[in-house]
């Protein structure tokens, strides 16, 4: 079964939680980081990102940017920006996007968990993004980026949440800059984190990673590294969870550079042996259910509907991703591996449709594919069968912020 602790989170005085409040550390470029921090010295982009606190020269995996994050996190303590909770407590988290809310609770997680496969991955993670993790949290003895999980429904943690928000007093209620309404609670009687510890325990089996497998498996490769020296905080890692009934998954779309020599004619002539195609307008297309594409090229968009056989039954095979990657991208393009190969792209859903149009009509790109979304109960059938999805399967929102409530591996 699941084990998670409360915690004593590090996080901002309340009305310095909109300035410190960033978003995550790897959506943003540094150049894009340090436009979003300027002006604001309580942006925890000066930790999670501390290259912007450096001069350009210097390479954003070099020692001294991870010193600079350490000195930037002690530097807002001494300040009163960030003060530590005095007693370890769970934190409720709800973020309201387009008036749609989802609610998670902020806690640590198992890294035993993680290990045991208690806490399922559906995705592989790379090892230089690892090692970028793993070096920012060992020196600066914070683990800031929260790793979002996911699990099934639970009537009884639903509504100890739900009453809890009710009846309590919010300690961080805020609309940041992208409109997203960021809220949350903390929850300090011990009778009723007893009760949270205890659901799990005894009624919640296992969690999926949805976000952050490389914070996750970079919080267990320090530990590992800290051996002995290891404290008990490092045994635990920075998660945010939400029932699987709330989380919004949205398409994560792929643009291709070149159409592997063929022309456009050519290029949809084979397309055609596998998937049906009409010819739409020139308005996006965006899919309404599974094994439906949308495709945009020399100009129109395009339908496509995969046939019979050009897909398995099982849970890889199913994916609409899986389809398009082995009968188009792969098949025709020549894409083999989309980690690697530099002729493929990905656009979150977060950013609309009209930008795969406006890629391929700029001549970078020569075609676009729009994707319905994975669902979570896709998501959970991968995890449990113990594989991983294709690259770029998933994209969820609204996203957390960090520097609201960030854990300390070091006493």
């Amino acid at each position: 079964m699941a084990m998670i602790q409360p915690f004593k989170a590090l996080r901002p005085q309340p009305q310095l939680a909109k300035q410190v409040a960033s978003q995550p550390y790897d959506v943003l470029s540094s150049t894009e980081a340090k436009k979003a921090a300027a002006g604001n010295p309580a942006s925890f982009l000066h930790v999670t990102k501390s290259e912007i606190d450096l001069p350009e020269s210097v390479d954003i995996h070099d020692v001294l940017v991870y010193e600079q994050a350490k000195e930037n996190i002690t530097a807002f303590i001494k300040r009163d920006v960030l003060f530590r909770e005095s007693k370890e407590c769970y934190y409720i988290y709800q973020l309201i996007m387009h008036g749609r809310a989802q609610t998670g609770l902020v806690c640590v997680s198992s890294v035993d968990d993680y290990e045991n496969g208690i806490i399922k991955k559906h995705e592989f993670t790379r090892p230089e993004k690892e090692l970028d993790r793993i070096n920012h949290i060992k020196t600066s003895g914070a683990q800031t980026g929260n790793v979002f999980l996911a699990y099934r429904n639970n009537e009884s943690l639903d509504a100890l949440i739900e009453n809890w928000k009710k009846t309590k007093s919010a300690v961080y209620d805020f609309v940041a800059d992208d409109e997203i309404q960021h809220t949350i609670w903390v929850v300090s009687d011990e009778a009723v984190s007893a009760s949270i510890t205890s659901i799990f325990e005894k009624e919640i089996p296992c969690t999926y990673i949805a976000d952050g497998h490389h914070r996750a498996a970079s919080a267990a490769k320090v530990r590992a590294a800290l051996g002995a020296n290891a404290t008990k905080n490092a045994d635990y890692f920075l998660t945010t969870l939400f029932p699987s009934n709330q989380l919004y998954i949205m398409d994560y779309n792929r643009v291709v550079k070149d159409l592997n020599g063929l022309t456009a004619n050519a290029f949809l002539e084979a397309v055609a042996k596998q998937f049906d195609v009409e010819q739409l307008s020139k308005e996006p297309f965006s899919p309404s259910m599974l094994h439906e594409f949308g495709m945009y090229i020399n100009g129109c968009w395009y339908q496509l509907t995969a046939k019979a056989g050009s897909f398995t039954e099982d849970p890889i095979g199913i994916l609409d991703v899986t389809i398009l990657q082995n009968n188009i991208l792969d098949a025709i393009l020549g894409i083999n591996d989309p980690r690697t190969d530099v002729r493929v792209d990905f656009v979150g859903g977060i950013r609309g449709l009209q930008v795969l149009a406006d890629r391929v009509d700029s001549g970078q790109f020569a075609a676009a594919f729009s994707l319905y979304a994975v669902t979570i109960d896709q998501l959970f059938a991968i995890a449990d069968s113990g594989n991983v999805m294709p690259p770029k399967s998933t994209w969820f929102e609204p996203k957390l912020r960090d520097g609201l409530l960030t854990h300390l591996i070091y006493e």
